[in-house]
């Protein structure tokens, strides 16, 4: 057990110096499809522990009760009681891998085995009309100060672009996203051309919507090429802390096997902007998306509320450093510090 006293003793070490740097963290609202792959569940630990994010909202766009039920389990068990929406009509649908029969089902078993928060188990109705939950979290936050983070689909998005006013805001949607959005990042397509899961497996006219006439705010987009081969999680595997929900998630998931990183990485982006593992790949131009979810960067020097992001350093890089930030997170709960102290 001296490792993990080590261990302990750097990453309090780690949490003083973090706090020892002031930082101003982003407001955040997620839009996931928790669901058929695990690397959303990494990307709301990263963002429930976080000191640069204030998480304001996760808003679901697969409809499955579990998935609701899954981002109540795991943000209740960082200390989080973020607001969760979820797209209608509710499904207890649960996935089966269908593309490699290697892959596992976690969001039910995380939902009844770490069950909490806003939506304990078996009241994924009581979650929130999605486009509302936008719409209530946007109105009431300073303008031009929100950040939304798309890793999934775009049935909500786009759903907050065609609303009017209501009891929240006298604006319709594209109004109060110009008012009070400061970016939209996207996890999905491939650049500068490509045909990617995010922006056809649900609905790609939808996307196409979504993407082709979002105005007020800048957008980011993150790449399946960033994320396909900077694989990570097997840390969190093997090191995380026992009763960890996201780590039980990778395990039903993949078992002893690291994942791609694509929402991580975008999640990563979104808080804390460039830093040291991205930059952007264009200057100008923007992103068109078809009817059939393919998308093309058009290089027009005209626009510039649009780029899309690549890695600044090397994939293998890249992977530890999502490693390191996920394996982090999953120990900077006070309650899993005490369990292992007591384990000590």
């Amino acid at each position: 057990m001296i490792h993990r006293l080590v261990f302990l003793l750097a990453f309090a070490g780690i949490i003083q110096a973090h706090a020892a740097s002031p930082t101003t963290a982003k407001r955040l609202i997620i839009d996931t499809d928790l669901f058929s792959d695990v690397d959303d569940a990494g990307a709301l630990l990263l963002a429930a522990t976080s000191s640069f994010a204030d998480l304001l909202a996760v808003n679901i766009n697969f409809p499955s009760t579990y998935s609701a039920l899954a981002a109540s389990a795991i943000l209740a068990h960082y200390g989080s009681n973020t607001p969760i929406g979820i797209r209608r009509p509710l499904t207890n649908v649960t996935f089966f891998d269908s593309w490699f029969f290697e892959l596992g089902e976690y969001t039910s078993k995380v939902a009844y085995h770490w069950s909490g928060g806003s939506l304990p188990w078996g009241h994924a109705e009581d979650a929130w009309d999605p486009v509302a939950l936008y719409r209530k979290i946007l109105s009431e936050a300073p303008d031009q100060s929100v950040t939304i983070t798309s890793i999934g689909f775009f049935d909500n998005l786009s759903g907050l672009l065609n609303s009017s006013s209501d009891i929240y805001s006298p604006l319709s949607g594209p109004d109060l996203i110009a008012a009070k959005v400061s970016e939209l990042v996207i996890m999905g397509g491939e650049y500068p051309s490509g045909y990617e899961y995010n922006f056809w497996g649900s609905n790609p006219s939808i996307t196409a919507h979504v993407v082709n006439t979002w105005k007020g705010s800048p957008i980011t987009f993150s790449g399946f090429e960033i994320g396909q081969n900077v694989t990570s999680g097997l840390r969190l595997i093997n090191e995380g802390p026992r009763d960890d929900p996201v780590k039980a998630a990778y395990v039903y998931y993949g078992y002893t096997t690291a994942r791609p990183s694509f929402d991580p990485l975008t999640v990563l982006y979104a808080m804390e902007g460039l830093g040291d593992l991205f930059e952007f790949g264009v200057e100008y131009g923007y992103n068109h998306v078809e009817q059939n979810g393919s998308n093309k960067w058009v290089y027009d020097k005209g626009v510039t509320g649009q780029r899309f992001l690549r890695l600044k350093v090397s994939e293998h890089e890249a992977g530890a450093e999502v490693d390191r930030r996920l394996l982090q997170a999953a120990w900077s709960t006070q309650r899993d510090q005490v369990l292992t102290r007591q384990e000590l």
